[in-house]
């Protein structure tokens, strides 16, 4: 039941404290930044962009040798594998703050955005860490995974002479996961939520038409109209040729799995669990990313032949999803 009259003011009084500190420890990173990351993130990818990877062609550039792509800025500082195990450090008031919302029942959690700033290229032996603050906390909200509230964290990051060179916001929804009844503010009220629905798209000018194909049951894939690449998901410009001429064709939701992986936590409401999602290489020559459905997780191989089908996920939405051939 979302928290009401007394019982919310009295958390949201424990969350004030909160709001503008420190989160009390520094990420600081493993190792300085080095090409084997660099050509690893490139891979992962897909950027050939000369600068990064190609010495000769790094040393010719402005830059005059190889320099790290921006995005990879939090990925210098990141815990890896260790992240997901061991104790939690009494310290960190982050984690602290997580468990204050878990033990009142808020013990969903989703990130929602993120914003970067870039202040300068990173080099090779350039070492980096991070100190984060938790910037804001908002009010209590209804969402459409539920009763929450949106935390804002700021991390800074700062290289070996102590110099920041970039910095990242961080917003995440703490939310109820259980279907239950929720109060009101008045006494003795409450209102009986739906069934939960899975998070909707954002629609715009880049992407609507395709969302209309799918209430129509039609699997389209957007090609571009001056080279002939197929592109998915939807945007304005071809990422091959640059042309923003497009037009799309209709897929016959053939394919086969070329990656997957068997969700099992955090529960999100409105889905399924364990969920499988994969990564799906279309007859047509384009890549798609849905469920696939009916099926054990234990028997989904890469490799495997699949169908696409158009159908109703919940209440209001129609999504592709994939059966095994």
């Amino acid at each position: 039941m979302a928290l009401a009259g007394k019982a919310r003011e009295d958390f949201e009084k424990k969350l004030k404290p909160y709001v503008g500190i420190g989160i009390g420890v520094e990420d600081v990173g493993r190792n300085p930044v080095n090409q084997a990351m660099i050509r690893q993130w490139c891979e992962a990818m897909g950027d050939e962009l000369g600068v990064y990877t190609d010495a000769a062609a790094a040393a010719v550039s402005t830059h005059e040798g190889i320099v790290a792509p921006p995005t990879m800025l939090q990925a210098w500082i990141l815990g890896g594998v260790a992240m997901a195990g061991g104790e939690d450090d009494p310290r960190d008031k982050q984690k602290e703050l997580h468990r204050l919302f878990d033990e009142h029942g808020f013990t969903g959690v989703v990130a929602t955005n993120t914003e970067q700033k870039y202040l300068r290229y990173l080099r090779p032996g350039d070492e980096v860490r991070a100190a984060t603050q938790i910037e804001s906390i908002s009010e209590q909200k209804a969402t459409g995974l539920g009763v929450g509230y949106f935390i804002n964290t700021r991390t800074l990051f700062y290289d070996q002479d102590d110099a920041e060179v970039g910095s990242l916001t961080f917003r995440v929804l703490k939310f109820e996961t259980e279907d239950r009844p929720s109060a009101s503010e008045g006494e003795g009220s409450s209102a009986i939520p739906g069934k939960p629905q899975r998070i909707k798209p954002v629609l715009g000018h880049d992407n609507e038409w395709w969302w209309q194909c799918v209430e129509k049951g039609e699997l389209a894939i957007q090609k571009c109209s001056s080279c002939g690449v197929l592109r998915h998901p939807p945007r304005p410009m071809c990422g091959e040729c640059q042309s923003t001429d497009w037009e799309f064709i209709f897929s016959t939701g053939r394919g086969t799995i070329n990656s997957y992986v068997v969700i099992h936590y955090p529960e999100v409401p409105g889905y399924t669990y364990p969920l499988v999602v994969a990564v799906v290489d279309l007859e047509e020559g384009t890549r798609f990313v849905s469920n696939v459905v009916d099926v054990d997780p234990a028997e989904v191989e890469i490799g495997m032949s699949v169908q696409a089908s158009i159908e109703h996920v919940d209440d209001e939405m129609k999504l592709p999803v994939f059966r095994r051939a």
